[in-house]
This record gives C-alpha cells, sequence and structure tokens, in this order.
C-alpha cells in the first residue's frame, strides 16, 4: 500500500468563509473515522481568505477512490459545495516525509 494524498484547492462564495470552515469541521470528523483516512487539514490563503486547501492522507489510492465514489461522501460534502465558488482536486503518491526533531517520538 502506498499512501496517497488530495488536494483540493477551493474558492469560496464571498461572506461564507466562517460557515465553510465550521462545515469543513463537522465533516473531517466524520471523515476522520473512515477506513483508510490518515490525516485531514483545512489551510486559508493568508492573502485571500476566500482560498483554502483542503488535503487528506489515505492510507493508498484504491480506498480514497471507494470514499470518492460513496454515497456517504456526496451527503456529508453536500453542505459545502453550496458555499463554495469553485475547486480543483488532485491526488500524489506520498514519496517521502521528512519530521522534524520536534515530531520524532
Amino acid at each position: 500500500m502506498t499512501p496517497v494524498r488530495t488536494v483540493l484547492a477551493m474558492r469560496t462564495r464571498e461572506g461564507c468563509e466562517q460557515r465553510f470552515e465550521a462545515e469543513w469541521l463537522a465533516v473531517a470528523e466524520k471523515i476522520r473515522t473512515l477506513d483508510g483516512c490518515l490525516r485531514q487539514e483545512l489551510v486559508r490563503d493568508v492573502d485571500d481568505p476566500r482560498n483554502y486547501l483542503i488535503m487528506s492522507d489515505w492510507a493508498d489510492r484504491e480506498r480514497l477512490d471507494a470514499f470518492g465514489r460513496s454515497e456517504h461522501r456526496d451527503h456529508l460534502l453536500r453542505v459545502i459545495r453550496d458555499l463554495r465558488e469553485s475547486a480543483e482536486r488532485h491526488t500524489y503518491q506520498i514519496v517521502h516525509s521528512v519530521r522534524t526533531e520536534s515530531e520524532e517520538p
């Protein structure tokens, strides 16, 4: 199994930033319990607070794709879709990951 990271660049509709963040967090809490989901992050552009990156790491492409095709995903993300102006997704294979000294056990 090779871990993968999906990166979704998203721009919210004007005035929807706070609600988008709250809705994303509620959805992320549910997705984190799914088999294969390793990590999720929401980051906001410091120069344009309507631009976000949603990053999630999955144990392998198969489990990510299974989630991506599920009705469960459609249900969870319905509200978030209504709050966005645009979205673009890419999936990457994690080749190397280097921890800082403070992160090491």
